[in-house]
């Protein structure tokens, strides 16, 4: 099998979207993306889960798009979220990433329909024949209800312009068994299990906690690959905490975007159906932010 460019290996922050007064915040979101340039950060990731996209009007998904890239200006690679349940709607929104200047697309399982294994590899072999642009699929079982299960994405593998997977199965077998099945880049969707999936091979993650310390994410993948195991381990035990309740609090982004306004970087804006966080769960995630040293607004 000829070896695929390891194109988003490493770190990729899965973006959020800022909102002001219901609308998108344009300078806020380029704010965001020149932060995370002069963090080093070498793959932003706009319009996916943590953006938020299900709540985006196509204008505006494609918005983003074209902000994100306009303001990155090749300073870092941009994979924006183009997946659908509908395949037509799934390859519009690749093409139009390709003309933005993309560097590649993040291509969801198709969500709530739940078709089978067929349906699935006809899904994602339709959007790779009608575009080259470097794709990376996307499995998370628990919010599309449905796995992709490896033996598809060994056919999937074969197309070229399918160069990786986001796995968030929470499987370290099904990634042991993707690796050992397929030459794409596996990429942890998971920000817990980075550490375990480098450990069996994975080559980086597409991370929500990397919105708040993406150096930190890089420097464990970094002393993994060094061979600097000790530091790799340490770097996992202090970002577990972090991840468990920016993940586990409530549905991402409601506590991530939580966070921002806790540290005065936003204004921590949603659309519904997601709600703020508040009460207890709002404690705890002051306290977590305390503890890995992130200044909180009561210490400004």
């Amino acid at each position: 099998m000829a070896t695929k460019g390891r194109i988003f290996a490493g770190c990729t922050v899965a973006l959020i979207t800022p909102f002001r007064d219901g609308k998108v915040d344009e300078p806020a979101l380029r704010e965001l993306v020149e932060w995370h340039v002069q963090q080093g950060t070498p793959t932003i990731s706009p319009v996916g889960t943590t953006g938020e996209a299900p709540t985006l009007s196509h204008d505006e998904h494609e918005r983003v798009i074209a902000v994100v890239v306009e303001t990155a200006a090749g300073r870092a690679k941009v994979l924006p979220g183009t997946g659908s349940n509908s395949t037509s709607e799934a390859i519009r929104l690749t093409k139009f990433a390709a003309r933005a200047g993309a560097d590649g697309a993040l291509l969801v399982a198709p969500y709530y329909n739940r078709p089978s294994q067929e349906g699935l590899f006809r899904h994602f072999a339709a959007v790779a024949e009608a575009t080259d642009l470097p794709q990376v699929l996307y499995n998370i079982p628990g919010r599309t209800g449905r796995n992709m299960e490896p033996e598809t994405v060994e056919r999937l593998c074969r197309l070229a312009p399918i160069v990786g997977i986001k796995e968030a199965a929470g499987s370290l077998d099904q990634v042991s068994e993707l690796l050992g099945r397929t030459d794409l880049t596996v990429l942890s969707g998971d920000d817990s299990l980075t550490l375990p999936m480098l450990a069996v091979g994975a080559e980086g993650v597409i991370s929500v906690v990397a919105n708040l310390v993406p150096r930190d994410v890089m420097s464990l993948i970094a002393a993994f690959r060094e061979g600097r195991l000790d530091e790799a381990r340490r770097a996992h035990a202090r970002l577990f905490p972090l991840c468990k309740d920016l993940l586990g609090l409530a549905p991402n982004p409601v506590p991530l975007k939580a966070a921002f306004s806790i540290l005065g970087r936003g204004r921590g804006e949603l659309r519904l159906p997601l709600c703020p966080l508040d009460g207890p769960p709002l404690e705890t995630l002051r306290s977590a932010l305390d503890r890995y040293g992130l200044p909180t607004d009561a210490q400004r």
